[in-house]
């Protein structure tokens, strides 16, 4: 059988099919060819629940998937639970937004969170078997870089790298901002990063002294207490300038 291209169409030739040499009882002989069958198609209405969930209010499910059950799965396995849950998450959202839209309570809206956690999973589980596949390969991840970079508000950030048309200094929409208009060096930027670090220093500060009442409270109810398991607890705190407060030592005399 020939494929053959002629004025822009795919014109199929079937060339010496049936052969000279071809019998009778050739011709005649049964076919050995497996019979294949399809899934019942419901069409759209497998977008939506079984009907005998329709007016229910409580709707028995399972757990999510677990990452060590779905490492022991092969890729087939994953590839056709992937899409099984991804109808799975299809019909559920259908049915959340019908049910919206009819004024009812949605039974069990924890199975999205079971079917998106199982999804996630999958990713997981792919994603470690591709980075061993590449450093088995290659030597490495195979993972797009990742790079700190500095955003237009002055903030570090990370970047995963991608592939471009055109050079870094090339491209007009990255150089006009960042490098001839000066944004990450302009002065509302500069002002708003002071302001964040203020905010930042101030948010540390109050979760110090925090944790420095806190533990005079605690050396004032329990003066007998185990000063190295307090420091490990809160290592950012002076143990011995908070033993001296008054605060901490209530109404007894201190030992030291």
């Amino acid at each position: 059988m020939n494929f053959v291209f002629r004025n822009g169409v795919l014109k199929y030739v079937a060339a010496n099919y049936f052969r000279s040499q071809c019998t009778a009882t050739k011709l005649n002989a049964p076919s050995n060819r497996i019979v294949h069958t399809s899934s019942t198609s419901y069409d759209l209405m497998e977008f939506f629940d079984d009907k005998k969930n329709w007016n229910e209010t409580n709707i028995k499910v399972g757990r999510a998937w677990k990452l060590d059950e779905l490492r022991i799965k092969s890729n087939t396995d994953l590839h056709k639970l992937w899409y099984v849950l991804l109808k799975e998450r299809n019909m559920l959202y259908t049915m959340e937004h019908e049910c919206k839209e009819k004024v009812r309570l949605f039974p069990n809206p924890e199975r999205i969170d079971k079917v998106q956690e199982s999804m996630k999973n999958i990713e997981t589980v792919v994603r470690e078997r591709n980075i061993a596949y590449y450093q088995l390969e290659t030597g490495e991840t195979g993972e797009r870089p990742v790079e700190e970079v500095v955003n237009l508000f002055g903030l570090p950030e990370k970047y995963e790298k991608s592939e471009y048309m055109v050079p870094k200094f090339m491209n007009t929409k990255w150089v006009k901002p960042y490098l001839e208009h000066g944004l990450i060096n302009s002065i509302a930027v500069k002002k708003f990063y002071r302001l964040y670090k203020e905010k930042l220093h101030n948010e540390s500060r109050k979760a110090r002294n925090r944790d420095y009442n806190h533990v005079q409270q605690l050396l004032k109810r329990f003066p007998d207490m185990d000063l190295e398991k307090l420091r490990e607890q809160y290592p950012n705190v002076d143990i011995e300038k908070a033993m001296r407060t008054k605060k901490a030592r209530g109404h007894y005399f201190p030992k030291y």
